[in-house]
């Protein structure tokens, strides 16, 4: 019985792990190998860009005038509008709480996020249907970013409170990859390696 009970457990652990290594992030100093300065600077925004385009980030950066919902970016139900983009836009406020807000067990979804800030990004920082090299060129520029230069880019990202809510998004979500500490760090290796963007 022992034996049999190992054996189930080295199956879940089996099916467990390719889960746990696609949710992990490398170290900066993972990157150190690569010798030319700025293709390491491209390759650790690469990595960032697990973060970036993954639905936790992705669904608040939409294109369109509606936020996204769930790993396939469907659009959110109940319907509700960009508040520039309609007048009769209600709030996000009206449902998202200053908390995630876990639902009862029958729920057909097990919690509603939540945020005190909790709002689309501008359209102006949309990056739905972009490339990697296109989304880094437009958080770098200071015109569509909120004025945000390097160094204010890194805080944004390593110590925002509603950026960290992609590490605890609530039950039935998955997380961001790896850590909002891990992200901060690699977001300061890529400026400190000079802040290249990859192609396309």
């Amino acid at each position: 019985m022992r034996i049999a009970s190992l054996v189930v457990l080295g199956l879940m652990a089996a099916l467990i792990a390719p889960a746990a290594a696609q949710q992990a992030l490398k170290p900066p100093a993972a990157f150190d190998n690569v010798a030319d300065r700025a293709q390491r600077s491209r390759e650790i925004f690469t990595e960032i860009g697990k973060v970036l385009t993954h639905p936790r980030c992705m669904n608040c950066h939409p294109a369109g005038d509606h936020p996204l919902q769930g790993a396939d970016h469907h659009e959110h139900f109940p319907p509700a509008w960009r508040p520039e983009s309609a007048v009769f836009a209600d709030s996000c406020a009206a449902c998202h709480t200053e908390a995630n807000y876990t639902l009862h067990a029958k729920a057909s979804y097990q919690s509603i996020p939540g945020h005190p800030r909790w709002q689309l990004a501008p359209l102006s920082m949309a990056w739905q249907g972009k490339s990697l090299g296109e989304i880094c060129r437009q958080i770098k520029d200071k015109e569509r970013n909120g004025g945000r230069d390097l160094a204010l880019l890194q805080e944004h990202v390593a110590k925002d409170d509603l950026v960290a809510w992609g590490w605890n998004p609530g039950a039935g979500r998955e997380p961001a990859p790896g850590s909002q500490a891990q992200a901060g760090q690699l977001m300061q290796a890529w400026i400190d390696s000079g802040a290249e963007c990859p192609n396309p």
